[in-house]
């Protein structure tokens, strides 16, 4: 989970730092492009004949669009903000989870966890100070993204009761490299330099690399045991930002931050107590 989150966290970097040289739409054409091309030369229809069937090939299609729009509205964000503010804002994907899956799975919430909900929002609102003159009102993108990933995840473990994971993984990389083709040629620049043009593959590595590890980890223990270990990725975003963009954490961020992990970790406890597995939240693009 630790290798997953870094992953993504380097993701993320590379998306913003190709936010400079070219158009976003861009930046997520070559995430689920190279992603595709790179995860079908491990999984692919041939060497895996069943890779494509699925019981619902709708929903398939619908989970991977909300991806796509989640990675659009965090990469758009992320132009503007720095990469530990739009995590700490994507922190909240779990309490947007809790709320939805009621109504859509049953799950209710009791008043415990509805209170760390609330307190949660509070930490993402210390992040974000609307009219405060605080961050940039892209905030907004990055917790549209979050909201786009909670109901991405509740279609996930509906999908995980029939569909194996590689054949949902398929399904996100196509979906995303087959949506952004017809928007590529009225958005497409030439690379600079080959230092650019590496960094459009590597996205894409990120992604998958990411995903493999996720997806390993859940396979050696169970979802309670890994989801604290998601918050360690605001430690990489925060040292990945000042490496690379020279941007430190403000006190706003740093206390919002905190109090969005401490919720989450309550609800995580809390779960574990019930004996449920925790609400999907890992906020990946």
């Amino acid at each position: 989970m630790c290798g997953a989150v870094a992953c993504f966290a380097c993701l993320d970097a590379t998306a913003k730092y190709l936010n400079n040289h070219m158009d976003t739409l861009q930046v997520v054409w070559a995430r689920y492009a190279s992603a595709f091309v790179l995860a079908l030369v491990i999984y692919n229809p041939v060497s895996h004949p069943g890779l494509m069937r699925t019981t619902r090939p709708v929903l398939q299609v619908a989970r991977s669009a909300l991806l796509l729009g989640s990675t659009f509205l965090n990469f758009f964000a992320i132009r503007y903000l720095q990469l530990d503010q739009a995590l700490a804002i994507m922190f909240s994907t779990p309490f947007i989870v809790a709320i939805l899956a009621g109504p859509m799975l049953g799950e209710w919430v009791g008043w415990r966890r509805w209170t760390a909900i609330m307190v949660g929002f509070a930490g993402v609102l210390l992040v974000a100070r609307p009219g405060a003159g605080g961050v940039h009102p892209a905030a907004i993108l990055s917790l549209g993204g979050a909201i786009c990933y909670a109901i991405y995840g509740i279609s996930t473990r509906v999908l995980a009761r029939t569909d194996s994971n590689e054949t949902t993984l398929f399904y996100s990389n196509l979906v995303g490299a087959v949506a952004m083709m017809p928007v590529l040629p009225f958005v497409w620049s030439k690379p600079e330099d080959l230092l650019i043009a590496a960094l459009m593959v590597v996205i894409g590595a990120f992604g998958s690399m990411g995903h493999y590890f996720l997806i390993a980890g859940h396979r050696l223990a169970p979802a309670s045991v890994l989801s604290p270990y998601i918050y360690t990725q605001i430690v990489w975003a925060a040292a990945l930002g000042y490496l690379v963009f020279s941007d430190v954490p403000n006190r706003w961020t740093l206390a919002g931050a905190t109090v969005v992990i401490a919720s989450g970790l309550y609800m995580i406890a809390r779960e574990r107590k019930l004996g449920r597995e925790p609400s999907a939240g890992t906020p990946i693009e």
